[in-house]
C-alpha cells in the first residue's frame, strides 16, 4: 500500500493517475473528498482529514508500506513535513518520497528553498537513526505553471511573470510524475536525491519564441514587475505565502538555473519533454 498526500494537486494528482495506470494500491490522505472524487471511482482508498491532524495521518499509516510527501508551500508546511516523518516512522513505514525543488541546497536564502532543505535533512536523520529509506524527487520550474497564462496568450499573444530575464530547466509535471512513479515502483532509489529539468535551460523571451512558433503568431513575453504581481496576487496569497513566492522568483530572475541534468533520461531512458511539445500538447488552450 502507497499513502499519497497532495492528489488533489498538480504533481500529486499526476503521480496517483500513473500509478493507478500501473496498478498499485493506493491511500490518499485529501481534506476536500468531493475533489478526489474521480480517483475515488478509479479505486484509490480516501482518508478524509488535514495532513496537520496527527490522528488523521496515524489512521491513513495502518498497513502502508511507502509514502509519498508534497504539500503546498506555506508558512507551517516545514512543521507538517516533519510531523508527518516522525508519523511514518512510527508506523513502520520502509520508504519516504518527498517533493522538494532544485533550489532547496544547504546555503538555500529564501523561505520556500530552506523549508524544502530543513525537512530534507530532518528525513536524512531519521533514515540514518530508525532505517527508513527516503528518496528525494527535486525538479525546477513546472511548464504547468505556463497555463495561467493562456488567457492572456490566447487574447493579447502576451504573457507576463515576474521573472526578469532568468532562466529556468522547466520540466513538464508529466515528467516529474514518472520519475515519482518509478521511485514508489521501481528498485535502487533509496538515499537518492533526483534533481529533475527539462532538455533545455530558456529564458522567458525564448519560451515566447517557442509560442510563437508552434502558434505561427508572434508572442511576447513582458516582465512583470514585482510590486505589480505582489498586489495582482494580494488577496490570493496569504501575506507569508506571498513573501515567500515573490522571494523564489527574484531568486530566479537575479541567478536563475545555468544547467539541465540527465537524471530523467537515465532513469526512465526517454528524453524528457521539451516546452515545444508541452504548447503543442495544450494548444488548443493557447491558440
Amino acid at each position: 500500500m502507497i499513502l499519497l498526500t497532495g492528489v488533489t494537486g498538480k504533481t500529486g494528482g499526476e503521480t496517483a493517475k500513473q500509478l493507478l495506470q500501473k496498478g498499485a494500491k493506493l491511500r490518499a490522505i485529501v481534506r476536500n473528498e468531493a475533489k478526489a472524487a474521480e480517483l475515488k471511482a478509479a479505486g484509490v482508498e480516501l482518508v478524509v482529514g488535514d495532513v496537520a491532524d496527527a490522528d488523521t495521518v496515524r489512521r491513513a499509516f495502518e498497513g502502508v508500506d511507502k509514502a509519498f510527501l508534497t504539500l503546498p508551500n506555506g508558512r507551517n508546511q516545514e512543521a507538517q513535513e516533519k510531523q508527518f516523518t516522525d508519523l511514518a516512522v512510527a508506523a513502520g513505514v520502509k520508504h519516504l518520497v518527498k517533493m522538494s525543488s532544485m533550489e532547496a541546497v544547504a546555503h538555500a536564502q529564501t523561505p520556500i528553498p530552506k523549508a524544502h532543505w530543513a525537512v530534507e535533512e530532518y528525513i536524512r536523520a531519521a533514515g540514518r537513526a530508525s532505517g527508513i529509506a527516503w528518496t528525494m524527487v527535486k525538479p525546477n520550474f513546472f511548464m504547468q505553471n505556463l497555463l495561467g497564462s493562456a488567457a492572456g496568450i490566447k487574447a493579447n499573444r502576451k504573457f507576463s511573470l515576474p521573472m526578469g530575464n532568468g532562466t529556468t530547466g522547466m520540466a513538464d509535471v508529466r515528467d516529474i510524475a514518472a520519475v515519482c512513479v518509478e521511485v514508489l515502483t521501481g528498485n535502487g532509489h533509496a538515499g537518492k536525491s533526483y534533481e529533475i529539468t527539462g532538455p533545455e535551460v530558456l529564458t522567458f523571451h525564448q519560451v515566447a519564441e517557442r509560442f510563437s512558433a508552434v502558434l505561427g503568431a508572434k508572442v511576447e513575453y513582458v516582465p512583470m514587475p514585482t510590486d505589480q504581481f505582489r498586489e495582482r496576487m494580494k488577496n490570493v496569497l496569504e501575506p507569508w505565502h506571498l513573501n515567500a513566492v515573490c522571494e523564489l522568483f527574484r531568486e530566479i530572475a537575479e541567478i536563475g538555473l545555468d544547467h539541465t541534468t540527465d537524471t530523467f533520461r537515465k532513469l526512465m531512458g526517454r528524453e524528457p519533454r521539451s516546452v515545444t511539445q508541452f504548447i503543442q500538447d495544450h494548444v488548443a488552450l493557447f491558440r
